[in-house]
């Protein structure tokens, strides 16, 4: 798919944003199922999103072993079925992965309109603060922009919102939309508005913001998905609830607001910044 950082003419791209709840009593395959249906009801979509490990529950970390699965599991094959049926990108969120080697990591994952798996993206900042995730989840090692209906497309996971060192490393590697699915507990909400917002506005990409609601294992979510566009303006944004938010986006205002406002332009690198002398001017 070609990349649409600078389309000759504007395009509009349709993304349909499912922020969903995962019941402590309702098991994995009944939620996969009720989300799936979900997703069928909307219509022209070129891109579904969905929250951090909204299948497994992200509080069940009690039910981690047994509900991790692989990237042949049920939930990427409900997306791929989605993918396929409806002719559009699903990100699907995160699912708790079981590598290869049997560790479990929090990854993040992209399928295309055919249902091939175009990106995955294992969680590099594993949660701690009253939090088991960085306990039972391996971190990732890599990062990938890819192809997508937004453009170049990153993936980053909820707490990764906090560390602006990765933001910075994606939008050098070329991407015009940041995808963030999470589990972001309501008693923070205020620091995920703000994070949400400057990521964007520091890195002049679009963001896609899909986070968990409803309550798990006492913790209430914070809901408020949300689209902030290159310039820091929230385009459409969810309340605390479970709903199908239907949002369309052009992808080439990236170009146009780097091109107003040059902050990329002007930004050295990491190194750069590194090199620079320590002593008064």
């Amino acid at each position: 798919m070609e990349l649409l950082s600078n389309p000759a003419t504007p395009v509009t791209r349709r993304v349909a944003i499912a922020q969903v709840a995962s019941p402590d009593d309702e098991s994995p395959a009944t939620r996969i199922e009720r989300v799936e249906a979900l997703l069928r009801q909307a219509e022209g979509v070129d891109l579904f999103t969905l929250p951090e490990l909204w299948s497994a529950g992200y509080f069940a970390f009690d039910r981690y072993e047994e509900r991790a699965e692989t990237l042949a599991g049920p939930t990427v094959q409900m997306a791929q079925r989605v993918a396929r049926d409806l002719g559009a990108e699903v990100h699907l969120g995160s699912i708790v992965e079981r590598g290869a080697d049997g560790q479990l990591h929090n990854t993040a994952v992209l399928v295309d309109a055919t249902g091939r798996v175009a990106q995955t993206y294992r969680k590099i900042h594993v949660f701690g603060y009253q939090s088991l995730e960085s306990q039972l989840l391996t971190p990732g090692l890599s990062l990938s922009v890819v192809p997508g209906a937004l453009g170049a497309t990153a993936s980053t996971t909820c707490y990764d919102l906090r560390f602006p060192g990765l933001w910075q490393e994606l939008s050098a590697r070329g991407a015009d939309t940041a995808i963030v699915p999470a589990a972001w507990p309501a008693a923070r909400r205020e620091h995920w508005r703000l994070l949400t917002q400057a990521r964007a506005v520091e890195h002049q990409l679009w963001v896609v913001a899909t986070n968990a609601c409803g309550s798990q294992s006492d913790v209430q979510l914070g809901g408020f998905s949300r689209v902030v566009d290159p310039s820091g303006r929230i385009v459409a944004e969810c309340g605390d609830g479970e709903e199908l938010m239907v949002v369309d986006i052009e992808p080439g205002r990236v170009a146009d607001v780097r091109e107003e406002f040059p902050v990329i332009r002007d930004r050295l690198s990491t190194d750069d910044y590194r090199a620079l002398s320590s002593e008064n001017a």
